[in-house]
Order: C-alpha cells, then structure tokens, then sequence
C-alpha cells in the first residue's frame, strides 16, 4: 500500500473517529471544520486508499464475562511455510485468542488470550493451545491488571 499524505484536516477526521467511530457526517464536519459535503468526500476518499482498514464495536470485556487476559508465547517444532500456515488457520479459529503475531526471536508467536477464571484458562491451555498444529513449547504470563489499551494509532 503506498504511503498516504495526510493533511491537517485528513488528521482530524482520523482522530475524530478513532474517539468515536459513531459520529454522524453533519458531527465530524463540525468537528473539523468542514462543510458535511467536503467531509464526506474526505472521509469516503481516506476508506478507498485502504487507510481506514474497517469499522467495528469495541467490547468490554470484563463485561462480556472474560477478566482474565494471558499473554503466551509459542514455539513450534518447525518454522517452514506450511507449519506457519496451519499454525496461523488454527488460530483464527479459537474465539479465546483475539490477537496473534508472528515474532521473530525465541517464541515463533505471541498471543493474547482471553479466559473467565483459572479452570477456563487450564481448560484453554491444555485442550486448545498445546494442540495446535506444530506446538512445541507454550510459555504463559498472566496479566495483574490493563494499565492501556487503545485502538487509535498516532496519525
């Protein structure tokens, strides 16, 4: 994707609907201080260049039932394109991990874990991580508390 110039109101409008995604048109150009017309026009142009990956509502989720979070690193016992492949569809399909990142290092991945108390983490750890394809080491750190978390990128 090539890199995109970003004006001050371009920026505006990417602040503004990083705080809230749910502004109305006639909201974020008076927010920015445009016509609704010229907001629009921006906005749709900023969606087409592939900056604006989506829209989504964020949960809480402590709220939705899952206060614990776990971060594990997980090494495989290889790291061809196949293993990585098999790996990677494995995970998109457990609703438990809500993020995963290919890291380069000791652990071949990174995953974020979501879990309602300590039976439904052991039950997460031994039924659907240690069997994913290729696992040879899972290594878990409980998170005490979230200092920050955030969705909005510096633009």
């Amino acid at each position: 994707m090539p890199h995109i110039e970003l004006d001050a109101r371009d920026r505006a409008i990417l602040h503004a609907l990083q705080e809230n995604g749910r502004l109305t048109n006639a909201e974020l150009a008076d927010r920015v201080g445009l016509s609704p017309s010229a907001c629009l026009r921006r906005v749709r142009l900023l969606e087409d260049s592939g900056l604006v990956a989506g829209y989504a509502m964020i949960l809480d989720q402590k709220a939705c039932g899952l206060p614990g979070t776990a971060f594990v690193f997980i090494t495989l016992d290889q790291q061809g394109r196949q293993a990585l492949d098999a790996f990677e569809a494995a995970v998109r399909a457990v609703p438990e991990i809500p993020e995963c990142h290919l890291l380069a290092g000791q652990s071949d991945f990174l995953v974020r874990v979501v879990y309602r108390d300590a039976a439904d983490l052991e039950r997460i750890h031994t039924d659907v991580l240690t069997r994913l394809p290729g696992v040879m080491r899972v290594n878990s750190t409980l998170a005490l508390r979230e200092v920050k978390r955030t969705t909005a990128l510096p633009v």
